[in-house]
């Protein structure tokens, strides 16, 4: 087995990672209007039945990150591929809410074993401490599934309808990502043991430092939290925000256009300058980055939305990689999907919430409610610079 992870197998995990993507939390955006009409039910439903996948995925992510901390990421992903095969034929065959909600819950135990932090898990079971290069890989990979999945979707749906779309989908995972995740490395008993050994030491490490593991684990949980709800807030009501604070419909829908690159580019930074600092300090920028373009927006109006969605979008595309590197950095490889997947609990039940809450601010405050944002943000900064750097081994 290779002792460092390969170009070959951060290609195949970004691809399945973007089918993955695609095909359930980009899934609503495209098909949530036509399904509700079809269904007989409101778009708002819709969008519940989503939010009740994110808190099953929130429940599970602790169990299936302890599975691939134990068996390797190829049999658990291998499994999920069937998993979202079987949520996306349920969903295309729904007939009403029971259905909806029923095919959309087994999409989120899809979602908790298959998205990001599965990915992560899996890279740390196979190569430990060396997994941070790939981690950024698979994040530049799969930060394209919004590019690939809407326009593909909304193709689809106009020729085949939103059922058959959600067949197409069930079919990629059967063919496509079932292949790719069954192509993974096994996780071998002898490099398993050798992971575990340096992860002992990473840890132990932590253990003397002047922090406990208590204090950081509560930091990170918190800032994941606060960013996850961000990201999806925004992702929900950018171009109502952005209009509620003097911009034209064209220059939110240009402003939205711009946040894809914009993660994608700031992802690139990552893998190139950046990843020569402490992934501490470059979370501690990008957290910073949201607050910024909010105060800009909201003190000079219009003409700093491009600046504020580029920010936006820069912060979120490295605060992905931070929910990977972070954890492995701290407290090292040893049970790091198990850790990985209650350390993100808090952020799925935020990210499940955040739609909500943050609408119900929008149509009370309008722009206003981006201190809400902005604040969360400012806290997440405030709170990474409670872990010293230097403390912790790179």
């Amino acid at each position: 087995m290779a002792t460092e992870p390969t170009t070959g197998i951060v290609t195949r995990l970004g691809i399945a990672q973007t089918l993955a993507w695609a095909s359930s939390y980009y899934l609503p955006a495209m098909l949530a209007a036509p399904m509700a009409q079809d269904l007989g039910v409101s778009t708002p439903t819709v969008f519940a039945a989503f939010s009740a996948a994110l808190i099953i995925s929130a429940l599970l992510g602790p169990y299936a990150g302890h599975l691939i901390d134990r068996y390797g990421g190829r049999p658990v992903l291998a499994i999920i591929s069937v998993i979202f095969a079987l949520g996306l034929t349920g969903l295309g065959c729904a007939q009403g809410p029971w259905g909806l909600f029923g095919a959309w819950l087994i999409i989120g135990i899809g979602m908790g074993s298959g998205l990001y932090e599965a990915a992560f898990s899996t890279l740390v079971a196979l190569y430990g401490s060396r997994s941070r290069g790939a981690i950024t890989g698979i994040t530049l990979i799969a930060g394209f599934a919004s590019t690939v999945g809407w326009p593909l979707s909304t193709f689809l749906e106009a020729h085949i309808g939103w059922r058959a779309t959600c067949f197409t989908w069930a079919a990629l995972h059967l063919t496509l990502g079932l292949a790719l995740n069954l192509s993974l490395p096994r996780l071998q008993t002898l490099q398993n043991t050798e992971v575990s050994t340096a992860a002992s030491k990473d840890n132990t490490h932590a253990a003397s430092s002047p922090q406990s593991q208590r204090w950081p684990s509560f930091v990170l949980a918190f800032v994941f939290a606060a960013t996850w709800f961000i990201s999806t807030a925004m992702a929900a009501h950018l171009p109502q925000l952005l209009q509620a604070g003097g911009a034209t419909l064209a220059t939110a829908v240009m402003v939205g256009a711009l946040i894809g690159p914009a993660q994608v580019a700031a992802r690139l930074l990552e893998f190139g300058l950046l990843r020569k600092i402490h992934p501490l300090l470059s979370a501690r920028i990008a957290a910073l980055l949201h607050p910024i373009g909010a105060l800009a927006f909201g003190v000079i109006g219009a003409p700093a939305a491009a600046a504020f969605g580029i920010l936006h979008g820069a912060g979120n595309g490295i605060l992905t990689i931070a929910k990977g590197t972070l954890p492995l950095v701290i407290f090292g490889a040893q049970g790091y999907g198990h850790r990985q997947g209650m350390l993100m609990v808090p952020a799925r039940i935020a990210q499940a919430l955040a739609p909500w809450l943050f609408g119900l601010c929008l149509d009370a405050y309008g722009v206003q409610a981006l201190w809400l944002s902005a604040t969360l943000g400012l806290a997440a900064t405030l709170m990474l610079m409670t872990i010293s750097a230097s403390s912790i081994r790179q």
